[in-house]
């Protein structure tokens, strides 16, 4: 996978650290019940600042998708569809969306089936590593359990 590295911030750490075992991890406002994404210093809903993260299950539906065929950057391998995921249990995440894997270790970028990505789509969430110490959550068609 050819694409810029993301760089944690010390409110996304324990995302990045989640995702490098391999778990999905989500904000939670314990004061309002809200799960949410991207992290903020605050809860966005109630502006609480006591927020934490807890597991998803990486089970969702895709809401809205792009396929983006012009490269936004230096690094990204095109055409690959980008979607907004409404997790089941609550919260949305933005990601790739790689129809034509079921987590066989291809490459993210190179969903060669991305216009087969549609809204209502249902996914899962697997994990790609970048670098040893990014691993990327994206999303792949959801066969059920």
């Amino acid at each position: 996978m050819s694409r810029p590295v993301p760089v944690p911030t010390p409110l996304s750490e324990p995302f990045w650290d989640a995702a490098r075992r391999g778990d999905l991890v989500i904000p939670y406002c314990p004061a309002c019940d809200l799960r949410f994404f991207v992290p903020e210093p605050a809860c966005p809903g109630c502006m609480a600042p006591d927020w934490r993260y807890v597991p998803s299950t990486g089970r969702g539906t895709v809401y809205s998708v792009t396929v983006v065929h012009r490269a936004p950057g230096p690094g990204f391998d095109t055409p690959f569809a980008l979607a907004v995921i409404d997790l089941d249990d609550g919260g949305t995440l933005l990601s790739h969306v790689d129809a034509g894997d079921a987590g066989d270790g291809g490459d993210a970028g190179d969903a060669g089936d991305a216009a087969d990505v549609a809204i209502g789509l249902r996914v899962r969430v697997d994990f790609r590593p970048l670098t040893d110490e990014i691993t990327l959550p994206y999303f792949v068609p959801d066969a059920g359990d």
